[in-house]
């Protein structure tokens, strides 16, 4: 089997479990931002733009009610 019919394959045995699709722009901004951003959403993470590297980060609420923030590096 082709790497595209594998892809096709796994792509339909996913979608019913994908039930929602969204789309938006990242925005540079600061860890703070974010946490006011994700706080007025009332999400528990938040994908952004980090204004001092420009990487993507998403920040994330973890159990004990604080903060976890993961920083993404494309290679």
């Amino acid at each position: 089997m082709e790497e595209g019919a594998l892809d096709e394959a796994a792509d339909e045995e996913n979608a019913d479990k994908i039930v929602r699709f969204k789309r938006f722009v990242l925005r540079p901004m600061t860890i703070d931002d974010a946490i006011e951003q994700m706080e007025l959403l009332g999400h528990n993470f938040f994908a952004f733009l980090e204004a001092g590297s420009g990487k993507t980060n998403v920040l994330y609420r973890r159990k004990d009610g604080a903060y976890g923030q993961i920083q993404l590096d494309v290679t």
